[in-house]
C-alpha cells in the first residue's frame, strides 16, 4: 500500500510517501528561523508560512519517491491536536488531493503518529510496550498495547516539556528552539550546582509537572551568572524526571521494551539516561533517529497505512481539530 502522509500541526510543514511500511520519502520544511526573532511560533505565521510551503513540499516528496498522485492509494494527514490554522492548511491540501485523485482520506492524531514513529525503523520494538512523547506541546507517557489501543499512563499538569526549554531559554537569552540551546549552553555546566525542584515528586504518579522548576530556574537568574550551570542543572531536573518515571511505569505495568519519540527526544542527555537506566533494570529501550522525532510526515504515513487497510475512511466533512483526544 502506498500512502501519502500530509503533518502541519505546528511549525513544520512535511509529507511522506510509504510503501508497504517502507519510506520512499520523508520531506520536512522547517520554519525555525522564521520563528526564532519571536522566541516562539507565531501561529497566523505558521499558518502563512505552510500556504507557500505546501506545494513544494509535495513536489519534492512524489520526486524523491519516484511515484506519482495517481499511483498513491491512500492519503493520510494529521488532523489534530495542534495550532488550527496549520493543521487545516494540511487538510485542505490532502481533501483537495483525494478528492482530485478519488483516493480514501483519513485523519490522524499527531500523538498516535509518534507512538508508530519507532516500529518504521525499528523492527526488534514489539507491541506491548511504553512510549514517552516529549515535544513542544506533548509531555505524554503511553502504553501501546496493540495498534489502535493505547493506555494514557501519564501526562504533564501544565506545560510540556519541550515548552519549559523553550521559555527558560528564553528567560536565559539563549534563543529559540530552546531544547538545543539550552543544552548547548549546558556543555560544561554542573548540573549539580543548583538544587531545582522535581515536580510531584512526593506524590505516586506517573504524571509531570514543569511549571514549579520553570519558576525555581527563573527565580535564580535573577540572582546568578552562572548560566552554564544553571542550565545544566535545569537540564538534568527535566530528564531525570522523564527518565524515573518511565522506568517507574514500566515496571509498574511489567512492560520490557520503551520508546522514546516527540522533539525532545533528539535531547542527548535524555537518550543517554533512558538508555542506560533501560539496561541497568534489564529493558529494551528504542531510540528513534533524529529525523523521526520531530513532527514529521512519516509516522503520520505509518498510522494511516493501519487505519486505511482496516477499512477506516473519513469523508469530505473532515476538519481540524485543534484538541482532538487520543483515539
Amino acid at each position: 500500500m502506498r500512502i501519502l502522509g500530509i503533518e502541519t500541526s505546528c511549525d513544520d510543514t512535511a509529507a511522506a510517501v510509504l510503501a508497504d511500511g517502507k519510506i520512499l520519502a520523508n520531506i520536512i520544511a522547517s520554519q525555525t528561523e522564521l520563528h526564532q526573532k519571536y522566541g516562539g511560533v507565531v501561529p497566523e505565521i505558521a499558518s502563512r508560512r505552510h500556504l507557500e510551503l505546501m506545494i513544494p513540499v509535495l513536489e519534492e516528496a512524489f520526486a524523491t519517491a519516484q511515484i506519482t498522485p495517481g499511483e498513491l492509494d491512500g492519503i493520510a494527514v494529521t488532523q489534530g491536536p495542534g495550532l488550527v490554522g496549520s493543521l487545516l492548511v494540511g487538510v485542505s491540501t490532502a481533501k483537495a488531493l483525494a478528492l482530485t485523485y478519488k483516493l480514501p482520506l483519513v485523519g490522524i492524531h499527531h500523538t498516535e503518529g509518534h507512538l508508530f514513529a519507532n516500529l518504521l525503523v525499528d523492527p526488534q520494538l514489539e507491541p506491548p510496550f511504553l512510549c514517552l512523547t516529549v515535544s513542544g506541546g506533548h509531555t505524554d507517557l503511553l502504553l501501546f498495547k496493540e495498534p489502535g489501543q493505547y493506555q494514557v499512563l501519564g501526562r504533564t499538569r501544565d506545560d510540556a516539556a519541550g515548552e519549559a526549554f523553550d521559555k527558560v531559554a528564553r528567560a536565559m537569552g539563549l534563543g529559540y528552539p530552546g531544547g538545543p540551546a539550552i543544552q548547548k549552553a549546558a556543555i560544561g555546566g554542573d548540573r549539580e550546582a543548583f538544587a531545582l525542584p522535581r515536580g510531584l515528586a512526593h506524590e505516586e504518579t506517573f504524571d509531570f509537572s514543569f511549571s514549579g522548576l520553570k519558576t525555581a530556574t527563573a527565580t535564580i537568574l535573577q540572582k546568578t551568572e552562572e548560566i552554564s550551570d544553571l542550565a545544566a542543572s535545569f537540564q538534568w531536573a527535566v530528564v531525570e524526571v522523564l527518565v524515573e518515571r518511565t522506568i517507574a511505569a514500566a515496571k509498574a505495568h511489567k512492560i520490557q521494551s520503551i520508546a522514546l519519540s516527540g522533539g525532545v527526544a533528539a535531547n542527548t542527555l535524555l537518550r543517554e539516561e533512558l538508555a542506560g537506566r533501560g539496561r541497568e533494570e534489564g529493558l529494551y529501550v528504542s531510540l528513534p533517529p533524529v529525523e523521526l522525532c520531530t513532527d514529521n510526515a512519516a509516522m503520520i504515513a505509518a498510522v494511516g497505512s493501519f487505519r486505511l487497510e482496516r477499512g477506516e475512511r473519513h469523508s469530505w466533512d473532515l476538519n481540524a481539530v485543534p484538541n482532538l483526544p487520543l483515539p
